[in-house]
Formats: structure tokens, C-alpha cells, sequence
């Protein structure tokens, strides 16, 4: 495992003087560590937002202005094509593959795991976590939830001091909340399936799966909750204390439920009313972070977990392209899969304006924030790289990072990428594409520079390439 070298924040200001040290504290003679906000949307298409997508129909001024005003990240990629690989990865600072993603059964992160909330902990953070965990409880029976039962091995045994949110997806029974460890209403109500009259798909549109609900829950008032419990986290911090607050957001992910304020707003129906109505959450946020006066010292980072789910029948019903040119769509091993729009603000630190081309994965988040607080102690048994210097702009003079590993079968080195068994999902021959008929896996191999969207198979023109890259990915077994 190629390891990864770590350097506080000081040294970097000291060796780029474009940028400066975070201020002092002047009776301490300390540099006051940044407070850090991360924003994860669940199923947000690399081509929704205008600052990736110049053709993109879905109004996004606030995630756009958080890019003019830091850096836009071209080649973000989640650790797998779906919620709970992303999850575990940008949490752990681990490749997914690393670990059964069993989250039904258990819960995925190990007591010693070091995970980035524990981290930032660790160095005087106050720690809150709102909206989707999905990584799994332990001794957790889903058919029977008792009053007074104890969540086990879910955020608050993992470094957050403080955790609102619920458990997996919005289509995904039960739903109830979580607050801290226990259930604030257990779900002793039941909710029968739900899908919109007008839905190109079987999963598109106002879809969830029926099961038990809490009698109170409303997956309309889910995102405006989070938002609001978000909002609150803020509003409770001290200046005394640099805080990190873990947003993720169960939306735009199915079931596309907008309220009224975004209804109809959109030439993109619910998911595009839907995405707006996120665009607007990440506007609170930030405006909260300023009204508060925690913006000029606040790390601010707005991502998404994995590809959107937009079927070809979407793009051609909406005139709308999620993933811009890239090919597939969540669950995918295509670039629609897992590269996702990716920005961060830093006033001060990072430019305004910068774009980069490095390449990155969520589980490169734990050194990159190791970096940002001076933890030079930081354990190097992780599949993180730090991309401190890419977030400042600085210019570096070999990549960062040369390979990635997404999920079990995706291997990039520089712009080669590799797909063993196909790029093909689930999803696709599932739920739509209608009339498409199965396709045989056949490994895949492309050079991204010159085909973004993966239309000319190399594999067998480039054995020994594709053999190089098939090296890099985890033996499967068998």
C-alpha cells in the first residue's frame, strides 16, 4: 500500500507564502484551527450543478458560488458507485473493499478504527453528524425496534459528539429518526409503497419502499429537518472551540419529494426540483456560517456520494444530462457512477477561482484533514493521500495521487482506467433502459484524456496496460 506524507499547516504557509497561516490566537500564540463543514448530497450527478455542467437545466447558484469563490475538483471520485462504500470510505480514510458491506447486519466501522471524526476530536474539535449514517448498526433487529433501544456502533461510538439523522436511504424502511443512540419515536406505524404516476422508471420519482414509519415522520419534511438541525449545531457552537459538522444529506436520492416552496420550480420535474431545493440547504448553511461569523475561518466542502439515478429515458424526457458527458449512472463502474462534483471555500487559504485536475478519492479526507490540523502522527494504514496542497492551489511537482482503487473492480493509474467485468450495474437492466437486453461482462479499458466518455474499449488493443491496472485491484474470490 503506497503510504502517504503529512505536513501541518504551518509548514505549508511557511513554504508557499501565497498563502497565509490560519490567524493567531494572540494570547496563546497559537494558530486557530479552521472549523470544518462537510456537505455530502446523496445521488447528485457530476452534470447537476452549473459550475460542472454549463448546460446543466437545475439552478445551483449556491453550491456554483462556493466553487468561484475556492477550488472546483475535476476528477473527484467517490470509493464506490453506491451510498454505503462512499460512506465507509470517506469516514475511515479505507478503501471499501477493505471490509464486507454487510450494513443490515452490522455495523461496518471497527471499535479501533480511527475514523476523521475521532481525529479532528482528538485535536479539541466538537464533533455533530446530521442526516444518513448507512453503515450499518450492531444487534439491531429492523422488524422490531423497542422503545429505549440502543444503537450500537453508529456515529456517537465513532467520534461525533453528536448525531441527528436516520439510519440508511429515504426509500429504505423503517423510517424514524435517530438522535444520538436511541430512536427519538420508533417506528410503530406502517407506510405501503410509493412511486409517482408519471415516473419514467419503476425507481424514479416519489419512490420508497413500504415498511414500518414512525407515526409522526414525513419524507417530505426529512431534508428541510436536516436543514434545520444543521442550522441549530451552528448556532450552538462557541468560538472557543473549532467544531466539524458531517452533513449528509439523504437528497437528491429517491424518493424526489420537493415541498411546496420548490414544486414546479424546474424544467427538470421532482429530481430537478428536488436537487434545487438541496442547492438551497447548502445556501442556509452557508449563510448561517456567515451571520454567525464563522465563515472567514471555516473549511467548507460540498460533494456528492455517487452518480445520480437518470435513466437515458430521463435525459431524453427533460433535456437534462446528470452526468454531463460522462457514460452510466449510479452503480455504474462508468464515470457516471462515482466521478462527482466536488468544491471547498477557505477564505484565505484556498484561492478563489482554482481549478484542479488532481486525481482524488473521498478516502483521502482523513489525511488531507490530518494535514489541515498539524497531526503529523496521523496512522499511515490508511488509503489516503493528503491533497492539502491541490485544496491550496499550490503547484506540486509530481501527482499526488497516481492510482485509485473504486470499489472492488475500478483501477486508475493517471488517465488509464481499468473496469474488470464491465462497467454495467444493477440499475440499468433492472429498472429501465427498456428493451436493452443483458450484456456479457467484458473487462473495459480506457484512456479518460482523450475519451471522458468511455466509448472506445482498449482492452484488447492494450493487454499489457489492462494487465497493469487488473494488478492493482483486490484478488476476488472465489
Amino acid at each position: 500500500m503506497r503510504k502517504y506524507f503529512l505536513l501541518p499547516i504551518l509548514i505549508f504557509t511557511t513554504l508557499f507564502a501565497c498563502q497565509p497561516a490560519a490567524e493567531e490566537n494572540t494570547e496563546t500564540n497559537k494558530p486557530t484551527l479552521p472549523n470544518i463543514v462537510f456537505i455530502l448530497a446523496d445521488d447528485m450527478g457530476y452534470g447537476d450543478p452549473g459550475s460542472y455542467n454549463s448546460e446543466s437545466k437545475i439552478p445551483t447558484p449556491n453550491i456554483d458560488q462556493i466553487a468561484q469563490n475556492g477550488v472546483r475538483f475535476t476528477d473527484a471520485h467517490s470509493p464506490g458507485p453506491w451510498c454505503v462504500p462512499s460512506r465507509y470510505g470517506l469516514i475511515t480514510g479505507l478503501y471499501p473493499y477493505r471490509t464486507q458491506l454487510n450494513w443490515r447486519e452490522r455495523a461496518l466501522i471497527d471499535p479501533n478504527q480511527r475514523t476523521i471524526a475521532e481525529l479532528l476530536k482528538e485535536h479539541g474539535y466538537r464533533t455533530g453528524m446530521v442526516g444518513k449514517w448507512h453503515l450499518g448498526f450492531d444487534n439491531i433487529d429492523w422488524s422490531n425496534i423497542p422503545a429505549g433501544q440502543e444503537f450500537q456502533g453508529g456515529p456517537t461510538d465513532h467520534g461525533f459528539d453528536e448525531f441527528f439523522g436516520m439510519h440508511a436511504s429515504l426509500d429504505i424502511p423503517p423510517y424514524f429518526y435517530i438522535e444520538g443512540n436511541r430512536a427519538v419515536e420508533i417506528p410503530s406505524d406502517t407506510v405501503a409503497d410509493n412511486q409517482s404516476e408519471d415516473a419514467t422508471t419503476t425507481i424514479s420519482g416519489a419512490f420508497w419502499r413500504g415498511g414500518d414509519m414512525a407515526p409522526s415522520f414525513s419524507h417530505e419534511e426529512v431534508l428541510p429537518k436536516f436543514t434545520e438541525r444543521a442550522v441549530s449545531f451552528l448556532e450552538q457552537q462557541s468560538a472557543e472551540q473549532p467544531f466539524f459538522l458531517y452533513v449528509a444529506l439523504t437528497a437528491p436520492h429517491t424518493p424526489w419529494v420537493p415541498t411546496l416552496e420548490f414544486a414546479g420550480t424546474t424544467s427538470v420535474g421532482e429530481y430537478g426540483d428536488f436537487t434545487k431545493q438541496v442547492d438551497h440547504t447548502v445556501g442556509t448553511i452557508v449563510s448561517t456560517l456567515d451571520s454567525l461569523g464563522y465563515d472567514e475561518n471555516t473549511l467548507l466542502i460540498f460533494t456528492s456520494d455517487n452518480g445520480p439515478v437518470w435513466f437515458p429515458e430521463d435525459v431524453e424526457k427533460f433535456d437534462h444530462r446528470s452526468t454531463a458527458a460522462l457514460r452510466g449512472m449510479k452503480i455504474d463502474h462508468w464515470e457516471g457512477g462515482h466521478r462527482i462534483p466536488f468544491v471547498a471555500q477557505w477564505p484565505r487559504e484556498i484561492p478563489a477561482g482554482a481549478v484542479r485536475d488532481d486525481l482524488m478519492g473521498f478516502t483521502d479526507m482523513y489525511a488531507t484533514l490530518a494535514a489541515v490540523v498539524g497531526d503529523t502522527a496521523a496512522s499511515d494504514d490508511k488509503d489516503s493521500y493528503n491533497l492539502l496542497p491541490a485544496f491550496l492551489n499550490e503547484s506540486v511537482v509530481e501527482p499526488i495521487r497516481n492510482e485509485l482503487i473504486i470499489g472492488e473492480r475500478v483501477a486508475r493509474q493517471g488517465s488509464w482506467k481499468f473496469i474488470r467485468d464491465g462497467g454495467a450495474g444493477g440499475l440499468g437492466r433492472s429498472y429501465g433502459y427498456q428493451g436493452q437486453e443483458p450484456v456479457p461482462p467484458v473487462n473495459e479499458l480506457y484512456n479518460l484524456a482523450e475519451d471522458l466518455s468511455e466509448t472506445n474499449n482498449l482492452a484488447e488493443d492494450q493487454p499489457e496496460k489492462m494487465e497493469e491496472l487488473n494488478a492493482l485491484l483486490p484478488v476476488v474470490q472465489e
